[in-house]
């Protein structure tokens, strides 16, 4: 029956449009070949142009490294890809990745939308390729010789890495080490799929909303696969859940690793969820939980919990467990954020910003008001022509009518007023009962259908491209559009 449970699964996951198809998945290793043999092209032309010696132009390469969701094995078949490219040491960010490997992409007709993202932590290229857009960062190994296999893990390649270097490069460790300590891969993978889809239906997916990210996700499965090796699919989905609605935080999840020494680190006393890298002794995953999120995780793990404890149960159906979060029954009272801009291009880089100030918001809410749900899930009301975005925070009952919205609004602009280089949109807080927000943002009669998460467009009846933020690019802003049918109300998965 167990096994059921598993096949079960699986096909819902399928249903889903989770699993990519066969033909998919070659046609991406296709593609990835193809961007390294332009890698490795790039880095002989800058050899020449550096008048390096012949035997060392003839010998010298680079590569590509996946990570993500891609480099887990957990995409889906409209996911993006990101991909370390892995220079020798004669290769330069500024001089020639940002010019040299950029003109040489941007010349290639399978390349379009391409252009540089500079001023962030992780500098990168974002482009299209063969309709499928990539995230390229870039480090610089101290070696003449990148191998196509490179291993990634052995110590020689790591000397002397910069601090940019190393921030690009530890995503693509923490995949590395997570693959390399979990029993069975593809049951992880698998696994991964399920918990990811469960975090998105269940408003707990979003590092930016204080929620877990993909690598949290990644680690705690990684962790539960490791404590049973044994088990069949179903039954770890059920572990995942028990182990975490009974964790005992504020203690690390941290993978067990021989190579690795555990050492004491003041961060545990200040996180709430913390979980350790799997490729060093002393970080952590960066996390932006609050006391709110970690209630509304904690919550959703004793529910999971609850719902997978008894997977031989006769009536017994995984749609239950995955069934989105119905936001409109939970809560009376809900935070309204409308967002707008007046050039729909310039609307991307006002909600990534007003995103990646979301905690501040919700620190002070939690101060004047308790606590707080901050529905990740981006809406549009298709009433409205201006490009906007509208976001609907759930709110704790009784406490509504004290909250002082506007020593909130003021504590919120200053901290957004402040860094941003964009020109500036608008942004209207206030608070509606739950009869005010509109059918087209409610997730109670949610289509179990994947919808993909796209801006809304002034045509409504011709394709919807996502637009990728400039200052914040590790993060996209979309939307489900509706075209008006409350059948297929707005919300992103």
């Amino acid at each position: 029956m167990k096994e059921e449970r598993s096949l079960s699964l699986l096909q819902f996951m399928v249903n889903e449009g989770l699993v990519p198809s066969p033909e998919e998945e070659e046609n991406r290793k296709t593609f990835i070949e193809k961007l390294k043999q332009i890698v490795v092209a790039w880095v002989k032309r800058v050899a020449w142009q550096r008048r390096l010696p012949k035997q060392d132009i003839a010998v010298s390469s680079a590569t590509l490294l996946t990570y993500g969701s891609y480099g887990l094995g957990v995409h889906g078949s409209e996911s993006d890809i990101d991909a370390l490219c892995v220079g020798p040491y004669f290769a330069t960010m500024v001089d020639d990745f940002f010019i040299v490997l950029y003109n040489m992409l941007k010349s290639r007709p399978e390349v379009s939308e391409i252009y540089c993202v500079k001023d962030v932590k992780v500098p990168l290229m974002r482009f299209v390729f063969d309709g499928i857009l990539i995230d390229l960062p870039f480090v610089q190994l101290k070696v003449l010789v990148v191998p196509e296999n490179l291993d990634i893990l052995n110590p020689v390649f790591l000397r002397d890495i910069d601090e940019t270097g190393w921030k690009s490069l530890s995503r693509v460790l923490a995949n590395t080490q997570i693959c390399r300590l979990v029993p069975d891969l593809k049951k992880f993978q698998s696994m991964l799929r399920c918990v990811k889809f469960w975090a998105k239906r269940r408003g707990v997916y979003g590092n930016l909303n204080g929620f877990l990210g993909g690598i949290h996700l990644a680690i705690l499965a990684a962790f539960v696969c490791q404590c049973d090796p044994f088990v069949g699919l179903s039954a770890l989905i059920s572990h995942f859940f028990k182990k975490f609605a009974f964790w005992p935080w504020p203690r690390p999840v941290e993978l067990q690793d021989e190579t690795l020494h555990p050492t004491l680190n003041p961060t545990e006393t200040r996180l709430y969820m913390p979980i350790r890298l799997p490729f060093s002794s002393y970080e952590y995953c960066h996390s932006n939980i609050t006391k709110s999120t970690f209630y509304k995780i904690r919550t959703e793990f004793l529910r999971g919990h609850n719902l997978t404890k008894d997977l031989l149960k006769f009536d017994f159906d995984w749609h239950n467990v995955l069934e989105p979060f119905p936001y409109t029954k939970k809560y009376a009272w809900f935070l309204k954020i409308f967002l707008s801009a007046s050039k729909q291009d310039e609307l991307g880089d006002w909600v990534g910003w007003i995103k990646s100030r979301f905690c501040c918001l919700l620190f002070k809410l939690e101060e004047v008001q308790g606590l707080c749900d901050p529905n990740p899930t981006e809406y549009i009301d298709v009433n409205i022509a201006d490009p906007h975005v509208i976001f609907y925070w759930g709110l704790q009952a009784g406490k509504t009518n004290a909250i002082d919205m506007k020593s909130v609004k003021d504590v919120f602009w200053r901290n957004i007023s402040t860094g941003y280089q964009g020109p500036f949109g608008k942004i209207e807080l206030s608070i509606v009962k739950a009869s005010q927000v509109p059918k087209s943002a409610q997730f109670d009669t949610l289509s179990q259908k994947r919808k993909k998460a796209c801006w809304k467009m002034m045509d409504y009846h011709q394709r919807r491209i996502p637009i990728y933020l400039q200052h914040v690019p590790q993060y996209i802003v979309g939307y489900v559009s509706t075209n008006g049918d409350p059948e297929y109300p707005s919300a992103g998965v």
